[in-house]
């Protein structure tokens, strides 16, 4: 009885603790919520930070391999799809079910 109560009390602290570092933005940034850096942060960040996920997902040692001419082959068709159909689930979808293929064939290290 003694772990339950251990462990609900652990639950119960790091669920205060994530909905107190989801709601502290709001509550102290909201009289600044339009200023112009907010507004650019807004707009540009997480396409910057998709840039750079992508490039660690990706990322090999410094010299050309064959191991990076699967990730890189599904990321174009990612890329190609998402321009053609503007569809960012279909482009998830079909970029990891090549990747998952290419895996299982072996054509990556």
């Amino acid at each position: 009885m003694e772990s339950f109560l251990y462990l609900s009390s652990v639950i119960a602290l790091l669920a205060l603790a994530t909905f107190a570092t989801r709601l502290l933005p709001f509550v102290l940034l909201y009289k600044v919520a339009d200023h112009p850096v907010l507004t650019h942060l807004g707009r540009y960040l997480p396409a910057m930070v998709m840039v750079l996920l992508v490039l660690y997902a990706i990322k090999q040692d410094v010299t050309f391999s064959t191991d990076i001419l699967a990730p890189t082959a599904c990321l174009a068709l990612v890329a190609l799809l998402h321009v053609l159909f503007r569809q960012a689930l279909l482009s998830i979808v079909a970029g990891t079910a090549a990747y998952m293929t290419l895996v299982q064939m072996g054509w990556t290290g």
